[in-house]
């Protein structure tokens, strides 16, 4: 008997039905169906639970809209964007559709999992993953590869309030690798089955999804990714230890990610792509966040890290509030080294 699926949002099936109308596997959490087109993802929050964490789940919305994150592949040692994670990564390169499902429970009186179909995503082009820690399989911490999907243009999320990535069970702190820019390949247009599609890119590397992410407010961020990556190559080449906190707290879903943490004068950063008041604002709020949790807090620098030199009055905005300035120049980053050393 021939299986059809029509993908609906809403749809529950089971991913026998799926693999026998579109020709992926049945085991793997990230599942391409290279004849159809299309690569199919399982989110499960329970399996990460096994382990103590989950990072699954529709987190909360953010200026570009709905946002939906998921665990890459690999239960044990750090995960890596390559393999069945790089077909993530390359499903727009590809001309690939990706395509939704989370767990639903088992089929009365068997064994198999159901699967409801939450509907077609496309990777944030901005920011397509962001790197967690968290125990594998064998109980080792590891580095994990958190990707966000946005819903294609044109598609309804059949996602519902059980779908919340869940608040954590404990406050928390972990060292990461510091934030980095991370680019999707060069885009093609998507196959228009549900009207996703996706703009030529602007130049170089990062693509734009069609309503999400306005084009001058991708600028930022990259320019912000970018400024994060040249600031850390710049103190790692001066002989600094630099990495990153995830800092989660009991009862709220998801973790605080500052920038950049300079170990080595126990300093931390946080970036913005604009030298706005408005930018500027929102930096001292987080740095003020965030240092609340960081060890040893009281003597913690804090500092603004900005992709040029800001007005009179907003360098005063920061010297009132305690917060140090470093911003990039033709020549290097003025306002580092920062001006006195902790003892």
């Amino acid at each position: 008997m021939t299986t059809t699926v029509d993908l609906v949002p809403g749809l529950i099936t089971t991913r026998d039905a799926i693999a026998g109308t579109f020709g992926c596997g049945t085991f793997q959490g990230i599942e391409p169906a290279d004849k159809a087109g299309k690569v199919f993802v399982f989110s499960d929050p329970s399996a990460g639970e096994e382990y103590g964490y989950t990072f699954d789940g529709h987190a909360e919305d953010d200026e570009f809209g709905p946002l939906y994150l998921y665990t890459g592949a690999g239960a044990n040692g750090d995960q890596k964007p390559s393999g069945r994670n790089g077909s993530l990564l390359t499903h727009v390169e590809k001309n690939r559709e990706l395509h939704l499902f989370v767990a639903h429970g088992r089929v009365p009186g068997g064994g198999a999992m159901l699967q409801r179909y939450i509907g077609e995503m496309v990777l944030d082009p901005i920011k397509p993953y962001d790197v967690r820690r968290g125990p594998g399989r064998d109980g080792v911490m590891r580095n994990v590869l958190v990707f966000r999907f946005r819903p294609a243009a044109g598609s309804t999320p059949a996602w519902t309030e059980a779908d919340r990535v869940p608040a954590a069970a404990k406050t928390a702190i972990e060292i990461t690798d510091p934030a980095v820019s991370v680019s999707v390949p060069t885009p093609v247009v998507l196959p228009q089955q549900s009207g996703a599609k996706v703009k030529a890119t602007e130049q170089h590397t990062t693509a734009e999804t069609v309503a999400d992410i306005p084009a001058a407010r991708r600028k930022v961020l990259r320019r912000e990714g970018e400024l994060v990556n040249a600031f850390t190559a710049h103190l790692e080449a001066a002989g600094h230890k630099t990495h990153s906190f995830q800092i989660t707290i009991k009862g709220e879903p998801a973790a605080l990610t500052p920038d950049l943490y300079d170990a080595t004068d126990h300093a931390l950063y946080e970036a913005k792509g604009q030298t706005t008041r408005a930018n500027i604002r929102m930096a001292i709020g987080q740095l003020a966040d965030y240092r609340r949790h960081i060890p040893n807090g009281s003597s913690l620098r804090v500092a603004v890290l900005l992709p040029s030199e800001p007005s009179d009055d907003l360098r005063d905005l920061l010297g009132k509030e305690n917060v140090e300035l470093v911003y990039q120049t033709e020549d290097g980053f003025a306002g580092w080294p920062l001006a006195y050393n902790q003892p």
